[in-house]
Formats: C-alpha cells, sequence, structure tokens
C-alpha cells in the first residue's frame, strides 16, 4: 500500500554538507516520517495532514502564534533553521496567505527536504540558504511579523544566534507587533533559559515562557521556549488552557515571572 499521494520520502542515511541525516517511517502512523540530522531528531512530518506537530515544543510555538493571529490567514515570517519544515509547513495551511522564509545553513539537506514533502512553493514558503544571522542582519527593517530560531549545533544553539545584539537585529526586522520565538534546549539547572530570558528581556518589552512544569522545575533536559515582543505576549486565556491539555501538558509564564525568573542572570553578548 503506498504511504502517500505525493512525493516518496526515501528510507535511508544521506549525506548531507554538515553530515548526515537519517529519514525513517513513523512506526505509529503510516503518514509519518522522522527526520533526524547526525542521530539527532530533528521533525517530523505527516505528509497527509500539516497540521499535525508530533514534536511537543512545535505544537507550544504554533499555539502561541495561533493565539496572537486568530483572525488573520497572512503571516510573514522567518524561520531561523530549517528541518523538514514542520512548522512552516503548518503555518500554510494555518494561514494560507502567509509568506514564509525559511533559512537552513545545509543546502544538501534543503534539497532533498523539497524532494521528499510536499512543501509549498514560493512566494508562500521559499527556503534560503546561508547563515542565519547572516541572512537576519540582511532583511529590511518592519519585514517580519514572526522570527522563529530553532538551529542547533549538537544539542546547543551556535552562540551568535544567542546574544543582544543578534536579538537587536532580530527586533529591527520585526513590525511593531511581531513576535520573536526561540527553542532554547537546557539542562536542569536551567542556566542556558535564564540567560537567553534575560536576553530577550532587555531588547523587548514583553516576554513568556512556554515548557512543561518537570522542565521548570529543574528535573530533566528538555524544551524551553521564550518570547519576546514589543505588544503584550499571553494574554488570551484560552492559550493557557490549550497549552494544559496537550499531550504534555506546558505552563504558561507572562512577563513579569519571566523577568523574576530571569533576574540576576547576564544577558548573552558577542
Amino acid at each position: 500500500m503506498a504511504r502517500s499521494t505525493g512525493p516518496h520520502p526515501e528510507i535511508g542515511e544521506f549525506a548531507i554538507d554538515t553530515g548526515t541525516c537519517e529519514l525513517e517511517p513513523d512506526p505509529y502512523d503510516p503518514n509519518g516520517w522522522v527526520l533526524r540530522i547526525n542521530g539527532v531528531p530533528s521533525s517530523h512530518i505527516d505528509l497527509v495532514d500539516p497540521l499535525r506537530l508530533d514534536f511537543e515544543y512545535m505544537r507550544w510555538i504554533a499555539s502561541l502564534v495561533d493565539s496572537r493571529w486568530a483572525a488573520s490567514d497572512r503571516l510573514r515570517a522567518l524561520h531561523l533553521g530549517g528541518g523538514a519544515c514542520s512548522l512552516a509547513r503548518r503555518f500554510t495551511t494555518s494561514h494560507p496567505q502567509s509568506r514564509q522564509v525559511v533559512v537552513e545553513l545545509d543546502g544538501r539537506l534543503a534539497d532533498l527536504v523539497r524532494q521528499w514533502f510536499d512543501l509549498p512553493r514560493a512566494p508562500l514558503l521559499r527556503i534560503r540558504v546561508g547563515e542565519a544571522r547572516a541572512v537576519t542582519e540582511s532583511l529590511s527593517e518592519d519585514s517580519r511579523d514572526l522570527v522563529i530560531r530553532d538551529v542547533f549545533s549538537g544539542s546547543t544553539t551556535p552562540a551568535a544566534l544567542t546574544t543582544r545584539e543578534f536579538t537587536r537585529a532580530v527586533r529591527r526586522v520585526l513590525g511593531p507587533d511581531g513576535v520573536y520565538i526561540v527553542n532554547c534546549g537546557d539542562r536542569p539547572d536551567l542556566a542556558t533559559a535564564r540567560r537567553e530570558a534575560a536576553t530577550i528581556g532587555a531588547e523587548f518589552t514583553h516576554t513568556a515562557i512556554i515548557a512543561d512544569p518537570a522542565m521548570l522545575k529543574g528535573r530533566r533536559f528538555g524544551n524551553v521556549i521564550i518570547a519576546g515582543s514589543d505588544a503584550p505576549l499571553g494574554e488570551d486565556p484560552g492559550l493557557a488552557r490549550e497549552l494544559l491539555g496537550g499531550g504534555m501538558p506546558a505552563h504558561l509564564w507572562k512577563d513579569t515571572r519571566v523577568r523574576t525568573f530571569a533576574a540576576g542572570a547576564q544577558p548573552l553578548t558577542d
């Protein structure tokens, strides 16, 4: 039985510019595929349902975005870090008039992802091969509504993409109500998340954090979603309820609590 009526992903390991990637079927979903980059799970794609996001942290990001732009079909979005373009593909369905650019360092990976998956074409979704900071700094002021940073080298984000100077560059390309969202991977001590929250809080008027309770209590390694904006974040009570109702319930911290969490942490700088 065919797995999809669209493009045909290939099972196996493939050489890419930054190492290797591996594509394998999701054993629990006949339409699902998992992409690993250098051995680390990077993305999940459901070929039939673009709205399905298998990774919890991506669902949290999507919930935050939906709560901000619930009444809009259009987003000007910049995704720093490509993988299988799961979030960008999702937003082309939830916000069908969006114009999105995915920045991917690895050109060979970008080519493979285009071959394997049913990704919308430009101008709806464009993959730009390049280094995330250089591309961001080249963009025009007030040219994006949303910037999502999901870039990892191994288990950490490159330092150049975490600093106050880079965050200031992101703020410049965002519109007045724009939102910057980062996926921060951290250890139980949460030292990185505190410094990232302090950095984003130093540049934006409002901040928010989304993560599961065990992570926020320092009990495990995992993902912390940190957001910044010059407009209030997380004010919709439906967002907190939605986050608590997921497969991995998450807590939403608004600005006051985020700044308390980051108190004493030094913003990261170049």
